[in-house]
C-alpha cells in the first residue's frame, strides 16, 4: 500500500531520530538535533509529533521493529529450534560493531537510560524485553513438542539467561570495540542451548 506524503514524512523523522536516540540517548537528544538530521523546521516536526516524547517513544519502536526483522530474516528458514538460537547469536556477533541501528541495541541502551527518569520509554523497553523473552519460551516449547529440546528444560529461565548473557556480551564488545569480549560471551551461549539438546537413546539390538 502506498503511503501518503504524511507518512513518508512521518518514517523519515522517525528513522533519522531512531539513529540520534540510540547513540546519544533520550537527555543526548534535543529537538534541534531532530531538526538538523530532518532538514526540517521545528514546526514541521511538531506537525507531525506532538513533542519530543512521542518521538522517542515511536523511535524506540521503529529501531527494535528494525533489528527484530533482521533477526526473523536470519532465523525463519531454519527449522531446528536450537539451531535458530544459534542463529541468533551468530546473528549479533556479526553485526556487534556495525548493528542494524546505528548506536547499538536500543532494548539495551534505552532500558538503561530510561530506568527511572523516563517512564513511558522504560515501560517500552519493558514490553520488548517481554516480547523476546516469550518468543524464546515459544521457540523452545516447539523444539520440545518436536523432540529437539529435553522435556525438562527450564524455558522462561534459559530465555532470561540467554538474553542477559548475551547482552552483556553486546555491552563489553562495544565498550571495548572488539569482538572478542562477545566471543567469550557467545562461547557460553553455545553451550547453553547445545545443553538443552534431547538426547537420542540407542536401543540395544
Amino acid at each position: 500500500m502506498t503511503m501518503t506524503k504524511a507518512e513518508r514524512t512521518k518514517q523519515f523523522i522517525l528513522e533519522k531520530a531512531a539513529v540520534l536516540f540510540n547513540q546519544n540517548g533520550y537527555a543526548g537528544t534535543s529537538m534541534d538535533d531532530i531538526m538538523k538530521a530532518t532538514g526540517l523546521s521545528k514546526g514541521a516536526l511538531y506537525g507531525n509529533f506532538r513533542s519530543k516524547d512521542e518521538i522517542a517513544v515511536a523511535a524506540f519502536e521503529r529501531a527494535v521493529a528494525i533489528v527484530s526483522a533482521e533477526v526473523r530474516e536470519r532465523t525463519r528458514v531454519i527449522e531446528h529450534a536450537l539451531d535458530k538460537l544459534k542463529a541468533v547469536v551468530y546473528f549479533y556477533k556479526e553485526r556487534i560493531l556495525n548493528p542494524p541501528v546505528e548506536g547499538g541495541c536500543p532494548i539495551q541502551n534505552t532500558s538503561v537510560e530510561a530506568d527511572d527518569g523516563h517512564p513511558e520509554l522504560r515501560e517500552k523497553a519493558q514490553q520488548a524485553m517481554t516480547m523476546w523473552t516469550n518468543r524464546i519460551v515459544i521457540t523452545l516449547q516447539k523444539g520440545i513438542e518436536k523432540g529437539e529440546v529435553r522435556p525438562d528444560a527450564d524455558k522462561s529461565g534459559f530465555a532470561i539467561r540467554f538474553i542477559g548473557t548475551l547482552e552483556g556480551g553486546i555491552m563489553m564488545a562495544r565498550l571495548y570495540k572488539d569482538v572478542h569480549y562477545f566471543d567469550v560471551m557467545s562461547r557460553q551461549l553455545i553451550e547453553m542451548i547445545d545443553g538443552l539438546r534431547q538426547q537420542t537413546v540407542v536401543q540395544e539390538p
